[in-house]
């Protein structure tokens, strides 16, 4: 595939992409098979696509973009230091507010992607369907303070969620503190010691809850309970007093939901305090997640609390 792969008229004909005053979208892609999917759904969006490269070439494109609403790179497969490398550029120009961006991955690409990607603005989807794909460029644009107006995506119902999902894990951060913190002016030091002081709970009951909680979706749509919150909660929980690390990845699947919706999740959740991210000091490629102290103490408070009844 050529470098610069900018898009001739009859390739615009066939995307339906309608200029206009609109910044485009810069696509960068992993390999032939990514960079069709990512222009299939960047067209359909009614985007403008500005320029297409493969990964050894994203950051001079976008060094010499004058105006770009977002940058979209699609991943299918482990590109080792070119991806790295990309990843971190992306993330420079995402906290300096220079460039929306939306990374589309596959499930197995998780901890290298996460590794290199903290900034909240960044919209990481993993194995998306068309409608999520969509909601993520409009999100992003919009978050980014473009102003764009996607069609048919703007008020799409994927959308819709997306944002309620944040809103909703704000108000769980905000029980959380409450539970946990102490007044204003405790200082920081007190407040890490505060988990010392919390009740003791048993790994026994971590795991009974978490098994009852999955025994659910035999009977029932896992849809019906999706609470992907106090899943990461409960499972780093049992980690943490089994003292075990946990991977982005493995993290994910305990939520029990999607692995975009389980990643929003978890960025909102570091945001606001309640999960920490740990680099691997082994591999480079990885980072664990594990509960602030205040998380763990509110946590341990609430089952103290609770006493026998089953949690679920």
């Amino acid at each position: 595939m050529a470098g610069d792969m900018t898009m001739n008229a009859t390739q615009t004909e066939h995307f339906s992409v309608t200029y206009s005053d609109k910044p485009p979208v810069l696509i960068g892609a992993s390999s032939d098979a990514a960079m069709a999917h990512a222009m299939r759904t960047v067209g359909a969006a009614e985007y403008r696509i500005g320029g297409t490269m493969m990964l050894d070439q994203v950051r001079e494109r976008m060094d010499r973009q004058i105006a770009a609403s977002a940058i979209w790179i699609e991943l299918d497969s482990d590109c080792g230091a070119a991806m790295d490398q990309v990843l971190e550029y992306i993330e420079s120009k995402a906290g300096a507010r220079q460039c929306a961006a939306v990374v589309s991955t596959t499930s197995d690409l998780i901890d290298p992607i996460v590794a290199r990607l903290a900034n909240r603005s960044i919209e990481l989807i993993v194995d998306a369907d068309e409608a999520e794909r969509a909601a993520a460029l409009a999100i992003a644009t919009a978050d980014a303070g473009m102003g764009q107006r996607v069609s048919d995506v703007a008020s799409d119902q994927s959308a819709d969620r997306l944002r309620q999902l944040s809103d909703e894990v704000s108000r769980i951060a905000a029980t959380l503190a409450r539970l946990s913190s102490g007044p204003p002016s405790v200082p920081p030091v007190i407040e890490a010691l505060a988990k010392s002081d919390a009740p003791e709970v048993s790994a026994d009951t971590i795991r009974s809850i978490i098994r009852a909680r999955r025994l659910r979706a035999r009977f029932f749509s896992e849809e019906l309970f999706a609470d992907p919150a106090w899943d990461m909660l409960l499972d780093l929980l049992q980690a943490e007093i089994a003292h075990l690390r946990v991977p982005v990845s493995s993290l994910c699947i305990a939520a029990a939901v999607p692995a975009t919706t389980a990643l929003r999740w978890l960025k909102t959740m570091v945001s606001n305090g309640l999960f920490i991210r740990r680099a691997d000091p082994h591999d480079g490629r990885r980072v664990f997640v594990e509960l602030a102290p205040e998380t763990s103490a509110a946590l341990r408070r609430y089952f103290a609390e609770v006493g026998n009844p089953a949690v679920i």
